[in-house]
């Protein structure tokens, strides 16, 4: 076993377990994809610590336990369609693209995209459409999704994305309302949209997702 893969299954048994990730699916799927592939070759040796990993100016990977509680908390289905927002180098699409059968990527930077293709073409992940747009307003023409994962902090949740969740959808981020983010599950049940908060976490916020006039969730 090479040695960054000896640290990708100390980071499910270290980190993952000792943090209430008790979902073997999601655990699985963080096992298997390579999250070095991901990152920059400078912060390859290090792709497995507890930390975010900023992949470019201002945008990160999320550090693994936070992501993994996140999906852990959607309760992905494999039947499910999933909007994955701010896909950056395409990590978290490749892991999601484990559980379900359909990932929507969406990613508002060029060259992120380009990278983010490149990443899961030379992984042979054939089952995740990346997509470019304004990451607040989600992806309307694929929607409804099941489930939406948010890759980063958000002040609140946009409306746009709540729009596209599906009848029983569910979607995650950290809500960073005050000192202290929110790993959070919004739901929506015959019609209602219901938001739960289920543990502390400190990401970093997702470009442009920072506090300001239009957000109602």
């Amino acid at each position: 076993m090479s040695e960054l893969a000896a640290a990708r299954v100390s980071m499910v048994l270290g980190q993952l377990r000792p943090d209430r990730v008790s979902d073997e699916r999601v655990r699985e799927a963080m096992g298997d994809v390579p999250r070095e592939r991901f990152a920059p070759e400078r912060l390859r040796a290090v792709a497995y610590i507890d930390e975010d990993l900023e992949i470019a100016p201002g945008r990160y990977l999320m550090e693994p336990r936070v992501f993994a509680r996140l999906l852990q908390a959607a309760g992905i289905d494999a039947s499910d369609v999933v909007l994955d927002v701010g896909c950056g180098s395409g990590y978290s699409a490749a892991v999601i693209a484990r559980l379900v059968g359909t990932v929507v990527a969406l990613e508002s930077d060029r060259e992120l995209r380009d990278w983010a293709s490149a990443n899961l073409e030379r992984l042979s992940v054939d089952n995740v459409a990346v997509v470019a747009g304004d990451l607040t307003q989600g992806y309307a023409a694929e929607a409804p999704y099941d489930v939406i994962v948010v890759n980063g902090a958000v002040a609140e949740v946009p409306a746009a994305l709540v729009d596209q969740m599906a009848e029983g959808g569910r979607l995650v981020a950290v809500v960073q309302g005050g000192a202290v983010g929110k790993g959070t599950l919004v739901t929506r049940r015959d019609g209602q949209i219901d938001s739960v908060v289920l543990f502390d976490a400190q990401v970093p916020y997702l470009v442009g997702f920072e506090r300001r006039a239009g957000f109602v969730y």
